[in-house]
């Protein structure tokens, strides 16, 4: 399986003509909810400007999985493929506006067109080895190590997301995060 570069791909397929007819284009503010645990997911979502998070209720314990922002796809994969309850939320962090197709024409374009199932593979197999990553580093290294690797790894999301959601996709309390960051900083 050749890799596809995602930023070429992305500005070359996702502009042409033949796949804007099926996007609908949709501006939301921050905190809007986009799918709900518990039904059933017929959207993608694309980010166009802005950011969103996947989530899930552990019994009022807020889990952040993942999170996205411009130029990523979103949606609840398992639940798109299986027609089966979201386990997750998808909600927006900031006023964000969105391109969304909807799932019988995702269908047809992966049907007709190869490279684009090709595409949707890659991604979702990327996605597929993210949240393994994520459930490992949960098992086997401590808050701080997550952190540390979060900031090393992805520095934008301490720029673009609010505390409480970096300490919930860490696994910890706000406080928890606040005492970490500051124990760093003491030691800088």
């Amino acid at each position: 399986m050749e890799k596809i570069d995602i930023e070429n791909f992305w500005n070359k397929n996702f502009q042409a003509e033949d796949i804007q007819k099926y996007l609908t284009t949709k501006e939301v503010p921050a905190k809007t909810t986009l799918l709900y645990e518990g039904d059933v997911a017929d959207n993608i979502f694309i980010v166009d400007k802005g950011s969103l998070r996947l989530w899930n209720n552990d019994d009022g314990n807020d889990i952040t999985m993942q999170f996205f922002f411009e130029n990523q796809i979103v949606a609840s994969f398992e639940s798109l493929y299986s027609d089966q309850p979201s386990n997750f939320s998808i909600e927006s962090m900031e006023d964000t506006k969105l391109r969304i197709l909807k799932k019988s024409d995702f269908e047809r374009i992966i049907n007709s067109k190869p490279e684009m199932r090709e595409f949707f593979t890659q991604m979702i197999c990327k996605r597929f080895i993210d949240y393994t990553h994520y459930f490992l580093s949960r098992i086997k290294e401590n808050p701080r190590d997550r952190y540390e690797e979060l900031v090393a790894k992805e520095p934008k999301i301490l720029k673009r997301v609010p505390q409480y959601y970096i300490a919930s996709y860490l696994g910890i309390t706000p406080v928890s995060l606040s005492r970490i960051r500051n124990k760093i900083q003491k030691e800088s």
